[in-house]
């Protein structure tokens, strides 16, 4: 049988594919050329993609012997999972496996915020001794709000405990006695204007759909504290980028990192790119060596699973 890979995946899992028997295609630039793909599409048993292959009702009739979709990852805004259902191809995505990166990415963020240290080191190499503009604050005792709790949400809790940080939650589909209350000390907010309240950082962890996108926007960043930051790792779109760089601008807010864009890559002319406050990254919080191998090796066996028979136990539809 065979499989078609059209985007990144890394070695460990291509391997595991191969040593299982499976003929495996790896193009790692294949889901930015459509029409080329779309042509490829009916040899293949099993195609692995990750964020940037769209795929839709076009891209799923093309794919007529296609028995299995994995997912490298968890965001399924480029999946048209209805139109896979229809169809009878189980979805099947990487289940919490970059969570512990993706949550450390957030952890990463804030200890940039208060300590600056990539800043203070450019500034000594410039001749400086600036130890006063460079003095920072602490974490603890201060507010993380995460918007939305599932699993990432539950690992950056723990760590933002363990700094001595107070964390408030918003998310709608969580009961009370759900894990990330009940056992990982999370207040949760009644609302999200309630969470950008309260909050010196705000962390977003929700799927991109017609409910979250542009859920940050100038309505509600005034309520924030003027020096929290936003921080999204979720998917670009949630959070509203012109209404952003205009809240930063009027130190509405202090500043936001952000890992995820409506449009990737961004042009160095783009004016997220300008303003300095606003740090971006390109979509790299859960591309940790650790987290792409788990990735791999668990949408390499889960592939295998179904085209043996099984069902998924990571499968989405």
């Amino acid at each position: 049988m065979k499989i078609l890979v059209t985007e990144l995946m890394w070695d460990d899992g291509i391997e595991e594919l191969r040593k299982l028997g499976y003929t495996v295609d790896y193009d790692m630039e294949l889901g930015r050329k459509r029409e080329e793909l779309l042509k490829l599409l009916p040899e293949y048993d099993a195609l692995i993609v990750r964020n940037e292959t769209r795929v839709d009702t076009e891209f799923l009739d093309a794919a007529k012997n296609t028995r299995v979709i994995g997912r490298l990852g968890v965001g399924l805004d480029n999946i048209d999972l209805e139109a896979a259902k229809e169809r009878d191809i189980p979805v099947i995505a990487a289940k919490n496996a970059n969570a512990t990166s993706v949550a450390e990415y957030v952890m990463a963020a804030m200890l940039d915020a208060s300590r600056p240290l990539s800043d203070a080191d450019a500034d000594v190499r410039q001749g400086n001794w600036d130890r006063k503009f460079f003095t920072g604050y602490e974490l603890n005792k201060r507010t993380l709000g995460l918007v939305g709790m599932g699993e990432i949400s539950h690992r950056v809790a723990k760590r933002a405990r363990a700094f001595g940080m107070d964390v408030v939650g918003y998310d709608p589909f969580v009961a009370p006695f759900d894990h990330i209350l009940a056992e990982t000390g999370v207040r949760p907010a009644d609302t999200l204007d309630e969470l950008l309240q309260q909050s010196d950082f705000v962390s977003v962890h929700v799927p991109l759909t017609k409910a979250t996108k542009h859920m940050l926007n100038k309505d509600n960043f005034p309520l924030m504290k003027s020096h929290a930051y936003v921080i999204n790792s979720a998917r670009g779109g949630i959070v509203h980028e012109e209404d952003l760089i205009d809240a930063v601008k009027s130190k509405q807010i202090a500043g936001a990192y952000l890992d995820v864009l409506e449009k990737e890559p961004v042009q160095k002319d783009a004016p997220l790119a300008q303003v300095e406050s606003i740090r971006l990254s390109p979509h790299i919080a859960g591309l940790t060596d650790e987290a792409q191998s788990r990735t791999a090796m668990l949408i390499a066996q889960e592939v295998d699973r179904v085209l043996n028979g099984g069902k998924s136990i990571c499968a989405v539809v």
